[in-house]
């Protein structure tokens, strides 16, 4: 296992290094940065002054050097229209986007696995109606579009919730339910399907024999196996919920790092677009690494080979 936890930290270390460099050229590759973040109407003495301040100007690999001696130490340039360090300015919205994101999954996991548990014990029933239309309903609805029904219907119509901004519990149910829908679709569908398999495994059947309630085979049997296939999805998903949060982010005007990102191209901020990315995409290589981790701690059987 230490070994194994070595390796992957290797690779995710190298990934991360790919991460930057992909992001260092895909960022220039739409066009002149010192045009991009220059007002639409500089002139060509400011683009060109714009230029040689952040250092555009220099041999590509120059700035690419540059670039990766910086990131190592956490710095991702000054952000153009903040004026400040882009950094900083992650590290001060992240906690709201954290937020955001662990409540629309414990939002998902708290109604998928129960449901999608109720479903796959009882195939055929209306439990497992329910939980097939869930999980269809889930994977097939718009985010942006229920963020906006809720808005019109919890928030507008019935006032139970506010509609916009950062302000207590209350404020992050709307939300946290509209980014949290679609893994909680997921999520049943997956259950479902892992519970119909394990309840039909030899080892299942042999526990049956033997007199085991239900009660200890589904602890001690279906519900561990289940987990396993469940830790992998929770884990995926929690990385698309932090960096796939922008348009939730933007409708209930949610001050996180999906909201910044948005402001951030709006206003022409290469440098926050290209910090945001940066950090994004080395957040889901951390928390994959993690998923892999848990694999071992959730089932000991599992052994890892390099």
């Amino acid at each position: 296992m230490q070994r194994y936890l070595f390796s992957r930290v290797i690779q995710s270390l190298a990934l991360i290094l790919g991460v930057l460099v992909l992001v260092f050229f895909l960022v220039r590759l739409t066009g002149d940065p010192a045009r991009l973040m220059a007002p639409r109407d500089a002139s060509p003495e400011r683009v060109e002054q714009i230029r040689e301040q952040y250092g555009f100007d220099r041999p590509i690999m120059v700035q690419l050097t540059e670039y990766l001696s910086h990131a190592a130490r956490g710095d991702f340039g000054t952000s153009y229209h903040y004026r400040a360090p882009a950094s900083e300015l992650i590290v001060t919205r992240l906690p709201a986007t954290l937020e955001l994101a662990l409540a629309a999954l414990a939002f998902a996991v708290v109604v998928a696995v129960p449901l999608g548990i109720l479903g796959g014990s009882n195939p055929g029933t209306v439990m497992d109606t329910l939980a097939r239309g869930v999980g269809l309903i889930g994977q097939t609805v718009p985010n942006f579009w229920l963020a906006l029904m809720l808005i019109v219907i919890f928030a507008v119509d019935l006032g139970w919730f506010p509609s916009f901004g950062r302000d207590g519990p209350r404020s992050l149910v709307l939300p946290a339910v509209a980014l949290g829908f679609f893994p909680l679709g997921q999520f049943v569908r997956l259950t479902r399907s892992a519970v119909l398999e394990v309840r039909s495994a030899d080892y299942v059947r042999t526990a049956y024999s033997k007199g085991l309630s239900t009660r200890i085979i589904y602890l001690r049997h279906i519900f561990r196996n289940v987990s396993i296939t469940l830790v992998s999805i929770i884990g995926v998903q929690f990385g698309y919920m932090l960096g796939g949060s922008i348009y939730i982010e933007s409708i209930f005007a949610w001050p996180g790092i999906g909201r910044m990102i948005n402001e951030a191209v709006q206003n022409r901020d290469f440098i926050l677009v290209q910090g945001i990315a940066v950090f994004s995409a080395g957040f889901v290589v951390v928390i994959q690494l993690l998923t892999d981790v848990a694999y071992a701690l959730i089932d000991p059987r599992i052994r890892y080979e390099e």
